[in-house]
């Protein structure tokens, strides 16, 4: 005999007994791929088996034709079992077609020896006791099974690399995976490529069942989802109710009963709305999860109990039929969890008078900075007062219709940096700061780097400061309140947009107090030549979308000053 046809005839006997292994490890609840797997794959070597014996044309094209009922499918069932032991959830749609896609190659593989989809022509020969197809032409169609193996061989490549990265899988279960598919891939195409006597794709097939046996064994795939159901089903500590999507009641647990009594007296297969508790309970809940997947667990309290009620789908063979109901005790946990929310309740209240506490020092201390340096200047006392009044009342008015889009944060934040706009000032000499008249030009220089030095103090003393967005307006107003909108203000003329907001407003108060306020230099003006100055500055000086602004707070500025008067 010749020894391939010996081999071939090892790896038939080989894959039958794989199968009947298997077909005694089986149960009901195991990965249809796998029983599918394991009932093609003596059919493929058989038709190796078959050719192999035998002795005229047509024998051989049968036993071509059943080796392709395997290899249709049998890389289709591999795909599908790594996908699904992967995680890897496949559309319904997307498995039936990959189905009718392998029936159809297989339907096209029938016609082999009748037309030229398939095989266009071929020769049948024996050599050395040995039946084989020699000088086979290709059709299309067998080009397009070529291409949807490669395809298929790609996607399952694929699934195990992602099962890998995904940590999905074990390592072991990993390699398990791996190395029947690329003996499969080997032998598929290598055969081939080298120009092999031997078929190799029988050896294979033994390989890749030995392979899901051992897997099999590993994740123990037939026994652990279920199990697990049965010991809680047969345990104490867990309640079990069941419903049918009609809301009948079938069935509950000796747990359940026990929480529940009144499940007692309610008869299989009747509506679970005929008992009241059913109706506030099960019934609501079920109500509630079939709106809102999510909204799956509910809170169920009797006497001095509290219970954790779970809801999930009721499924029988992949769909559902109702709905399925884990009851467990939760006292412990919630009365841990009321305690919990007692101590963080006290804790954030703590923690929020400390830190208003925190940030009242935080305040008074860049209040009472800016004090000082004020009392250094003969030409401004109360300027900060002032100003800081004169920002808040024009926030007030721009946050009644706010189409400038500032938020809440932002119209505290620069409030309270108002009064920090001169803190550079402390850098400017006395000779210049306390002069009782106007400055000469080289000392308006030195004056004018109030700003950028403000910033750099500002930025310096909320270094540690937890509050970005504080720190970034405090640091503008100080560094820009004296820049204007046409690009003639310093310290680095800036124009339009290109100031921020917060210097924009920052601006009116301050030229407004400059204004209606003595100095040593000059007398205080009216409030009408205050306004008249201000309201030409408009669109020159100042930001004319702020012009609204200023009008509507001119009565409270006004009625403010009069006040210190």
């Amino acid at each position: 005999m010749n020894w391939h046809v010996l081999i071939y005839d090892i790896m038939f006997v080989l894959s039958m007994v794989l199968s009947i292994v298997f077909a005694a490890l089986w149960k009901k609840h195991m990965n249809v791929y796998i029983a599918l797997m394991f009932a093609f794959i003596p059919i493929g070597t058989l038709g190796q088996v078959l050719l192999a014996y035998s002795t005229t044309l047509e024998e051989a094209l049968l036993a071509q034709k059943i080796l392709y009922i395997d290899g249709s499918f049998e890389l289709l069932f591999i795909l599908l079992c790594v996908y699904d032991l992967c995680g890897i959830k496949l559309k319904k749609a997307i498995s039936l077609g990959l189905f009718l896609l392998s029936i159809v190659l297989f339907l096209c593989s029938l016609t082999i020896g009748q037309n030229d989809m398939f095989y266009k022509s071929q020769e049948f020969v024996r050599i050395n006791g040995e039946g084989r197809l020699v000088n086979k032409v290709y059709g299309p169609v067998h080009t397009l099974f070529y291409v949807i193996c490669i395809l298929f061989f790609a996607a399952t490549f694929a699934a195990i690399v992602y099962g890998m990265r995904n940590k999905t899988l074990s390592h072991s279960i990993t390699y398990a995976l791996f190395i029947p598919v690329a003996i499969t891939f080997f032998t598929f195409f290598g055969g081939r490529l080298l120009n092999l006597d031997l078929e190799l794709k029988p050896l294979s097939y033994v390989i890749v069942q030995i392979s899901y046996l051992m897997i099999i064994s590993r994740l123990g795939l037939y026994d652990i989802k279920y199990t697990g159901i049965d010991s809680i089903a047969t345990s104490l500590e867990r309640g079990l109710v069941s419903l049918d999507s009609r809301l009948n009641y079938l069935a509950s647990d000796a747990a359940a009963k026990i929480i529940i009594p009144e499940l007692a007296d309610i008869a299989v297969d009747c509506p679970a709305e005929q008992c009241e508790v059913m109706r506030s309970t099960f019934i609501k809940w079920a109500k509630l999860y079939e709106k809102n997947k999510n909204e799956n667990s509910f809170h169920y309290k009797k006497d001095d109990k509290t219970y954790l009620v779970n809801v999930t789908d009721l499924c029988i063979y992949g769909k559902k039929r109702g709905y399925q109901f884990f009851i467990n005790d939760d006292t412990k946990h919630e009365q841990y969890i009321e305690l919990l929310d007692r101590y963080n309740k006290d804790l954030e209240k703590k923690v929020a008078e400390k830190t208003h506490h925190i940030i009242e020092m935080h305040e008074n201390l860049i209040l009472s900075m800016a004090t000082m340096v004020e009392s250094r200047d003969n030409s401004t006392g109360g300027h900060i007062r002032r100003t800081s009044e004169g920002v808040r009342i024009l926030m007030d008015e721009i946050i009644k219709d706010n189409e400038l889009g500032l938020d809440e944060e932002f119209c505290r934040c620069i409030i309270k940096a108002a009064p920090m706009h001169d803190l550079g000032k402390i850098a400017v000499d006395d000779a210049v700061l306390r002069k009782p008249g106007r400055f000469t030009p080289e000392e308006f220089e030195k004056m004018k780097a109030h700003a950028a030095d403000g910033a750099r103090i500002v930025r310096e003393i909320l270094r540690s400061t937890d509050d970005e967005r504080f720190k970034v307006i405090a640091e503008n107003v100080a560094h820009y309140h004296h820049e204007r909108i046409d690009g003639s203000g310093y310290p680095e003329g800036l124009k339009g947009d290109e100031i921020p907001i917060e210097a924009r407003i920052m601006a009116i108060a301050d030229v407004y107090d400059a204004l209606v306020s003595k100095r040593v230099y000059k007398d205080s003006l009216s409030f009408e030549d205050a306004d008249k100055i201000i309201m030409e500055g408009m669109g020159r000086h100042f930001d004319s979308r702020l012009k609204k602004y200023y009008i509507a707070a001119r009565p409270n500025l006004e009625k403010y000053y009069s006040s210190l008067s």
